[in-house]
């Protein structure tokens, strides 16, 4: 598996070797061990199947707050996302500052967020499914969200704003700078 740090600590995107013959293709998408070599020891307790009908369907930013904090592993297995992690640990090096990375079918990326990362994504074309796995169950009263569109972030979502689907709870979500301060940076993906 490939791993690649997004310049925000605890945050990796993972690439899993496709090994194909006459018959097909097979791909090791998840091995314990190689997240533990990389620090993380993930529990996952659920497993989300997502599917989206149209071309730009955001669906963020999104955490869970403390003691509901969820990991979460990420990939796309039919179309193509643009997914989003926004570091919000105070005290972090890169609090505030955001990274993306292009989830598809084709690509069979994964990509790792930690708890103390508020975390969405977009769809880039129609009937795109996502499947993530969680280290905490759904918890509504722990559930929160940041503005998808706060200036102070300024994330390209890269489809135009009146051509985004949202749903109503993700149209009235907080800026980053009317947070709670929730999660407090400790180093190692803490948070």
């Amino acid at each position: 598996m490939q791993i690649e740090r997004l310049g925000i600590e605890g945050v990796l995107a993972l690439t899993p070797v496709k090994h194909s013959d006459r018959r097909g293709s097979f791909s090791e998408v998840y091995r314990r061990e190689i997240l533990a070599g990389e620090g993380i020891d993930a529990d996952f307790v659920q497993e989300n199947h997502v599917h989206s009908a149209a071309r730009g369907v955001l669906r963020g930013l999104h955490f869970q707050i403390p003691p509901h904090a969820q990991g979460k592993l990420v990939r796309c297995t039919r179309g193509t996302i643009l997914d989003v992690v926004l570091d919000i640990r105070s005290g972090s090096p890169t609090f505030g500052r955001h990274a993306a990375v292009e989830l598809s079918e084709a690509n069979r990326k994964q990509l790792w967020v930690p708890p103390g990362l508020a975390h969405g994504y977009v769809t880039l074309e129609p009937n795109c499914e996502v499947i993530y796995k969680v280290t905490e169950y759904w918890a509504p009263n722990s559930e929160r969200g940041i503005a998808w569109d706060d200036p102070a972030i300024a994330i390209d979502w890269r489809i135009p704003k009146d051509e985004l689907t949202l749903a109503d709870k993700d149209r009235t979500n907080p800026r980053l700078c009317e947070l709670e301060t929730v999660f407090h940076y400790r180093g190692n993906s803490s948070p």
